[in-house]
């Protein structure tokens, strides 16, 4: 495989948290939420008919897809969006990059699957790497500790969104899925947005629209169809890339939000994809389990 194609996929993915950050400088964190996931499911779903394909799921799916649009799009993006207003880029990638580890606790819990000792020793070092990673941030950028309790709840979320679809199995394609959970998410998160931020006034600058253009443009739809791409190697290798993550993350938020990079950034990342490898040999997930919930701040 062509190095460039997963990388561009890995440097999209880590850029969503940083172009959030510039969007939350034009509006206010629900409504820039809100506006994504309703222009990028409809113009997905446009594509999907203009293919020649039905979007419309079968009857006795629309109760899983409902659920699956308010676990991973409405609740896990929704927290996400709010928390990046008053925490680092670079932490969030961190823990999104951490996120299989909840999945993988969730599972034992759920779906009774056992953890192994790799499991538990990646888990381990990967929790320090956290630690280490949100101490800087509340020392160094002070960033508030409910902030990091919003990434934390946005975490497992997802988390438990990527359990549940392991065990319903939806028969329906990744795109699809992915297209409703936009929809939904966007329905449910609708009233939360006018309540919260129905008062705060848009600024139609450079940020709103550059941010909007790009989390629509080339993460919702342009880093989706790249993971299809990836996946057609295996799940396990195309979900490797992801350890690519945070030092990318950290990398462009340097570049263009000016936040700090320090050594105990550097030793954050290190561990935490180091117990990521650890644990990486020994996880399976379904393929369209991965599809399904690869959502993006």
């Amino acid at each position: 495989m062509d190095i460039m194609l997963p990388l561009t996929f890995a440097i999209i993915w880590a850029s969503a948290s940083v172009a959030t950050k510039w969007g939350l400088t034009a509006a206010a964190p629900l409504t820039l939420a809100w506006t994504r996931f309703a222009v990028a499911g409809i113009l997905l779903a446009v594509g999907w008919r203009l293919s020649g394909r039905s979007v419309r799921p079968p009857t006795n799916c629309w109760g899983p897809l409902m659920l699956l649009g308010f676990l991973n799009t409405t609740l896990y993006l929704g927290t996400s969006y709010v928390a990046l207003k008053v925490v680092p880029a670079g932490l969030f990638n961190l823990f999104v990059a951490a996120n299989p580890f909840l999945v993988l606790l969730l599972s034992r819990l759920w779906l009774k699957s056992p953890l192994l000792w790799q499991q538990w020793s990646g888990l381990g070092i990967a929790v320090v790497g956290l630690g280490i990673g949100s101490w800087q941030s509340m020392t160094g950028q002070h960033a508030p500790l409910w902030g990091i309790g919003l990434i934390l709840t946005a975490m497992s979320s997802m988390a438990i969104g990527s359990v549940y679809f392991q065990r319903i199995r939806l028969p329906l394609p990744g795109t699809l899925i992915n297209i409703w959970q936009l929809v939904f998410g966007a329905t449910f998160l609708l009233p939360a947005a006018l309540l919260a931020n129905g008062s705060q006034p848009i600024r139609w600058t450079i940020a709103w629209w550059g941010s909007l253009t790009w989390l629509i443009g080339a993460v919702s739809i342009g880093a989706m169809l790249l993971w299809f791409r990836l996946l057609r190697s295996g799940a396990d290798r195309a979900s490797l890339w992801l350890l690519l993550t945070p030092p990318i993350g950290y990398i462009l938020a340097r570049i263009f939000l000016k936040e700090r990079l320090t050594a105990l950034d550097g030793i954050a990342s290190l561990l935490v994809i180091a117990g990521l490898i650890l644990a990486q040999r020994s996880i399976k997930l379904p393929v369209k389990a991965v599809e399904a919930n690869k959502s993006s701040p």
